[in-house]
């Protein structure tokens, strides 16, 4: 709520009980910390949107004025429980989720904070390659009738492993809104898997690589289902595409800037 202020010229007032007239007293130093408050509270409403949330199941924080970062856990054979990353691209009452939690369990969670906290209605989420780690949860989705969307090769793939199928199918690309949020979602050729995307927020300048981009320091990773012969030319088209860019949300890891492309495109020559 803000606070008004109605500026009163200099008059004089009778006052009902007695015959003499007085000026009215001015405060200049109230009008002022009215005025500050009015302006405070305004832009504190512009932003209101709520802080970090942490769980034994689920993480989300902030990175830019329109994206957080979810959190989730997967339990695996091969490298033990692992962090996964998500993003949450949202703008007037409307979110785009990109990947699930791992499970329906902690994407309900996900569902809930996006939906009572953050204030969005969720408008689509968007599972960037076919493992678990990213479509793990969604059926929980389905379940809220939330439609998913994925291209056309993780849709064939999810189904071929027994895996949870998104709804709706594209072809190399596909542009969601999330209230005047304009989304890229693109597929620039194979890394991790053959049918890995990317979204990118051009506003914000933060692109989401999901598992085919590696956090500082990462190792090569599940190559089970790459091809790491066409992954570093794949990173590269994507340095080409968003030369801008400067917050990069990784599968796994530490989000970081554009230096992430930078390493895994070298991690992959090598």
């Amino acid at each position: 709520m803000g606070w008004f202020v109605l500026y009163l010229p200099k008059r004089k007032y009778m006052r009902p009980d007695r015959n003499q007239m007085y000026p009215v007293k001015r405060y200049s130093s109230v009008l002022v910390v009215y005025l500050l408050l009015f302006f405070v509270v305004a832009c504190d409403n512009r932003n209101n949107t709520p802080g970090d949330y942490s769980s034994d199941t689920l993480k989300v924080y902030r990175v830019s004025d329109h994206v957080y970062v979810h959190l989730s856990y997967l339990e695996t054979e091969s490298f033990g429980k692992v962090e996964c990353n998500g993003a949450i691209f949202f703008d007037n009452g409307e979110a785009v989720i990109l990947d699930t939690p791992a499970g329906r369990e902690d994407s309900g969670e996900l569902i809930r904070w996006v939906t009572d906290s953050l204030g969005c209605t969720i408008k689509a989420v968007v599972p960037t390659h076919f493992h678990k780690d990213c479509l793990g949860g969604l059926q929980e989705f389905h379940r809220k009738d939330i439609p998913s969307y994925a291209e056309n090769a993780t849709i064939t793939l999810a189904a071929s492993h027994g895996f949870p199928v998104p709804q709706h199918g594209f072809d190399q690309s596909q542009t969601l809104w999330a209230g005047t949020l304009e989304i890229e979602l693109s597929c620039r050729g194979a890394g991790h898997t053959t049918d890995n995307i990317t979204a990118y927020l051009s506003g914000d300048h933060v692109l989401f690589g999901g598992c085919l981009i590696k956090a500082s320091g990462a190792s090569k990773g599940n190559l089970e289902d790459a091809d790491v012969a066409a992954w570093p030319e794949t990173v590269e088209r994507i340095k080409s595409a968003y030369p801008e860019v400067k917050i990069v949300i990784p599968g796994h890891g530490d989000t970081g800037g554009k230096e992430l492309l930078d390493y895994t495109e070298i991690l992959f020559r090598s």
